[in-house]
């Protein structure tokens, strides 16, 4: 038989619809006139090729809903891997119960014994600024017009010393001077109080006398001194009150007027006091002689002796009477009120003198404490009418100004040293100069310091600069021996002692160790000094502070 031969298997024909079967000839083409095996291989390549197409359409899907949901994937991913992780901790680790049997005794906790310098510090914020910055305003009470500033006003930098003119107001200096008590009233002389005190000490201490520095009273001495003091200032003193220097010359004259009334009494007095004269005495020697020849020829019968008795007794008397003292008692009584106009006089020239004498008025000085000086601002000009404030002034020196907590203040003390870093890093020195209490104890303190001399161009980069300064409030002299304050143990009789590690601090309870008596000093920073009393103690020396 040929292979093209080989008989063909008919699928059954479908029936049609009245039920009639199809046949070969019937006239229509059969639709599976196909062999068996290709329709099989066919329906085979048919469903591979449609699971190929179901396949690829899968793995796309896939890959569409992971490239959508790959935070998601993510997240999924890493709680898979901490679940696993947890499993194999679980499965594999022991428990701290079970491993503590097992583990090794833990060891001395050591620190080595520190050689070196310790101190306590205290640390706070100061601001860098010129001195006790100060408005400064003047008295104008005293002007009868307008206060017009004609001059001597100083440019901000200026330094204001004792005897700087502050200001010029109208044609007047205003003289500075130290002290702390403002300028308030008029210094004259015969008035006293705390003022003047202040005036005569400020005089003295700028090398003018000003007479008792222990006495609060305007005295001639001090007036004295007020016209060296505008005298060094380069004006002339306040004119005198008016009339003053008419009441001076009146009461020269009635002093004059006084000294020759007694002039003239004392020359009534002498004349009216003085004795008889050579002549005078003579002449009634004479006349008593006279009357006595007189009666001695009477008695002998020429003339009358009870005549020539009688003109000897009155030429006696009246010689006698010659020879006694005037009476000058109301010359006396006149030289004496005469004296006592001259007195008169003399007081009132001295009233008048002393109205005349130099006096300071309250506007013309100007007392500032810490001199010299600074001149921050200033708030007027030539020309200008004076009213408020006329500058503000500050100490010439850079103060540092900073704050401490009252138990950080309480650890302070003036002169207590510290340091600041200048811009380039360096340290620099300052020293407290002063310590001000807070309100109350919640209040922090006021702690002032004076920085060592500072170049120009370090106050400049300084100025208005907030800078961190630290104080040692206490430091050991040179190098110590020091421990942990937690390696200290007390002894039996109440000593200090710490516990040295001899061998190594992992053996633990098993450890060598040994007991060092010290005496403490000076605790810092969680240090403290020990000195070795009983037993011996060196740098890098093992110290148990805990087990």
């Amino acid at each position: 038989m040929r292979e093209d031969d080989t008989p063909t298997t008919k699928l059954p024909a479908e029936s049609s619809p009245g039920g009639t079967a199809s046949t070969p000839d019937s006239g229509v083409a059969d639709a599976d006139t196909t062999p068996f095996s290709e329709l099989i291989d066919g329906t085979e390549t048919a469903a591979a090729e449609s699971e190929s197409e179901v396949d690829t359409s899968r793995v796309s899907g896939w890959g569409r809903v992971l490239r959508g949901n790959r935070a998601l994937w993510i997240v999924a991913l890493v709680a898979v891997v901490c679940l696993v992780a947890g499993l194999l901790v679980g499965r594999f680790l022991m428990s701290p119960d079970a491993s503590s049997a097992d583990a090794p005794e833990p060891g001395l906790v050591t620190a080595p014994v520190e050689f070196g310098p310790l101190s306590n510090d205290v640390t706070l914020r100061a601001d860098v600024g010129y001195a006790d910055a100060v408005e400064v305003k003047l008295d104008t009470s005293a002007f009868s017009g307008a206060a017009v500033v004609t001059g001597q006003v100083p440019e901000v930098g200026a330094t204001l010393t004792p005897l700087s003119i502050a200001l010029e107001v109208v044609g007047r200096p205003v003289i500075v001077l130290p002290g702390e008590l403002p300028s308030y009233r008029t210094l004259r002389f015969g008035v006293s109080g705390p003022d003047v005190l202040q005036l005569k000490q400020a005089l003295t201490s700028v090398g003018i006398g000003a007479g008792d520095v222990n006495s609060n009273v305007f005295d001639r001495a001090t007036a004295d001194a007020v016209g060296q003091l505008y005298a060094q200032a380069g004006y002339p003193v306040p004119a005198p009150e008016e009339g003053a220097s008419d009441g001076v010359r009146a009461a020269e004259e009635g002093v004059r007027a006084a000294q020759t009334g007694v002039a003239d009494a004392q020359k009534a007095l002498n004349e009216a006091g003085a004795g008889p004269s050579t002549v005078e005495i003579w002449q009634a020697d004479v006349k008593v002689a006279a009357a006595q020849q007189a009666l001695a020829r009477a008695q002998g019968g020429d003339g009358d002796p009870q005549q020539a008795q009688w003109d000897l007794q009155t030429a006696q008397l009246e010689r006698d009477e010659l020879r006694k003292g005037k009476d000058t008692s109301a010359q006396r009584s006149a030289l004496d009120s005469a004296r006592a106009q001259v007195a008169s006089a003399n007081q009132a020239l001295e009233e008048a003198r002393q109205k005349a004498l130099p006096y300071l008025p309250a506007s013309e000085v100007l007392y500032l404490t810490e001199l010299p000086r600074r001149v921050d601002a200033v708030s007027v000009e030539r020309g200008s009418v004076l009213s408020g404030a006329a500058m503000t002034v500050s100490g010439a020196t850079v103060r540092l100004t900073g704050a401490a907590a009252e138990a950080d203040a309480a650890l302070l003390a003036a002169g207590a040293e510290g340091s600041f870093d200048l811009p380039d890093g360096t340290a620099h020195r300052a020293v407290i100069s002063e310590l001000k209490a807070g309100k109350d104890s919640k209040s922090r303190w006021e702690v002032l310091l004076d920085p060592d001399p500072l170049t120009p161009e370090q106050i400049t980069q300084l100025q208005g600069k907030n800078v961190r300064v630290k104080l040692a409030i206490g430091a050991t002299e040179g190098d110590v021996l020091s421990v942990p304050l937690a390696a200290l143990t007390a002894g039996p009789g109440g000593e200090s002692r710490v516990e040295v590690v001899e061998s190594d601090p992992r053996e633990g309870k098993d450890a060598k160790t040994r007991l060092v008596v010290v005496e403490t000093g000076l605790a810092a920073k969680g240090a403290v000094e020990v000195t070795a009393v009983d037993g011996t103690l060196e740098e890098r020396d093992l110290v148990v502070v805990g087990r």
